[in-house]
C-alpha cells in the first residue's frame, strides 16, 4: 500500500493530551483515568482532560456502537468525505472508549470511521474516552481550544466538532473562547472549501484572509484555480477581493489589465492593508484635499457584528445587553 496521507492537523486532536505509547491491549485492561504527565501534551498551557485521552488507533482494531440508532449511511456523501481524508486527512478524531483485549467500541464518528476506511488509512486519530460525563469533556476541550494556537483550518474541525459531537453551540463557543459569533460561523465556513484549497490553507500556503475571500465563489473549480493563481502570483488578500469582485475568478491565469485610477501615497497604503489584516476584510483609506475617509467593507449582517465587535467591544456588548443589534 502506498503510503497514506498524514492529517495536516488534529482538530481537537491538538487540544487533549496524548496517550502514552503503550500496547492497546495493555489500555483497554488498564484502569480508566487521564494519562500520566510522562505522556506529554499537545502545547504549551493546555490542561490534562479528566477520563480522555487522545491517540492514533488501527481502524480494524474499532467496532461500531450497537447502540447507534442510526443505520443508513449517504454512500455518495461517504464517497466525498473518503476523497478529502484522502487530500487533507482526517481533521475530526472519532471518539471511543476501549473495551476487551486490544478493541475500542466507537461512541461518536462512526461517518468518519466509515469514510476512513473507504479512503483506505490503517490508523486514525481518536479520543479515547473513560467518562460517561460527555459535558465535562466539552468544557475541557472548549477551555484548551482558548489556550491552543490552531491554525485556521484546525481551529474550524474543532468548532465543527465540538457542535456535532458534543452539543455546543455558536453562542457558547464564542463566549468560551473570547470571539464573537460571526468569528465561530465564518471560520467554521472554511470547511466549505475543496479539499485541495483546505490543504493549502492548513499547511500555510494560502492564509485564513484568502480562504475568505474564495468562499464568496460558489465554484469550486474557480475556487480552486484562484487559490493556484494565488501561489503561484503571490497575490494579496485585497487583490484576490478585486479578482472576485470583478467577476475575473473564472478567468485562467494570464495577468490582468491594470485599471487607470487615482495613486495613493505609500503610507496610505500601508495603513490600508494593516486595516484590512486586523478587521479581516477589505477597507480603504482615501485622502482628499481638505478631508480623508475611511471604508470598511462587509458582506453580511453577522461579518458587520464582528467588525463592530472588534471595532469596539464594549460600545458591542452594551448595545447585545439591550438587546439592540443589527439584525
Amino acid at each position: 500500500m502506498s503510503q497514506q496521507r498524514r492529517g495536516l492537523g488534529k482538530g481537537l486532536g491538538a487540544l487533549i493530551p496524548t496517550g502514552p505509547i503503550v500496547d492497546p491491549a495493555s489500555v483497554a485492561s488498564a484502569p480508566a483515568g487521564p494519562p500520566s504527565a510522562a505522556s506529554g501534551t499537545n502545547g504549551v498551557g493546555l490542561r490534562p482532560v479528566e477520563g480522555a485521552y487522545f491517540q492514533e488507533i488501527e481502524v480494524d482494531s474499532i467496532s461500531r456502537n450497537p447502540r447507534q440508532p442510526r443505520e443508513v449511511f449517504d454512500e455518495d456523501r461517504l464517497d466525498e468525505l473518503a476523497a478529502s481524508i484522502k487530500e487533507v486527512g482526517l481533521l475530526q478524531p472519532v471518539v471511543v472508549r476501549a473495551v476487551e483485549d486490544d478493541r475500542f467500541e466507537l461512541i461518536m464518528g462512526e461517518r468518519r470511521w466509515r469514510a476512513s476506511q473507504i479512503a483506505g488509512l490503517d490508523r486514525i486519530p481518536a479520543i479515547v474516552r473513560s467518562t460517561q460525563d460527555d459535558e465535562m469533556l466539552r468544557e475541557a476541550l472548549i477551555e484548551n481550544l482558548q489556550r491552543e494556537q490552531l491554525n485556521a483550518l484546525e481551529e474550524a474541525a474543532a468548532y465543527q466538532q465540538l457542535l456535532d459531537d458534543f452539543g455546543a453551540t455558536h453562542e457558547v463557543l464564542a463566549r468560551k473562547v473570547g470571539r464573537s459569533r460571526s468569528h465561530i460561523s465564518n471560520t467554521l465556513r472554511l470547511l466549505n472549501l475543496p479539499p485541495e484549497v483546505q490543504r493549502r490553507v492548513a499547511a500555510g500556503v494560502i492564509s485564513a484572509g484568502h480562504a475568505r475571500a474564495l468562499l464568496a465563489l460558489n465554484d469550486p473549480a474557480a475556487q480552486e484555480r484562484l487559490a493556484t493563481r494565488i501561489v503561484a502570483e503571490g497575490l494579496s488578500v485585497r487583490t484576490v477581493e478585486e479578482i472576485v469582485a470583478l467577476g475575473e475568478a473564472t478567468a485562467g491565469p494570464a495577468p490582468r489589465k491594470p485599471r487607470a485610477k487615482k495613486p495613493t501615497a505609500p503610507a496610505l497604503r500601508d495603513l490600508a492593508d494593516r486595516l484590512s489584516d486586523h478587521f479581516e476584510t477589505k477597507v480603504k483609506v482615501d485622502l482628499g484635499s481638505r478631508k480623508g475617509r475611511i471604508v470598511v467593507e462587509f458582506s453580511t449582517i453577522d461579518d458587520l457584528e464582528r467588525i463592530i465587535d472588534t471595532m469596539a467591544p464594549d460600545a458591542a456588548h452594551a448595545m447585545r445587553s439591550r438587546g439592540i443589534t443589527a439584525e
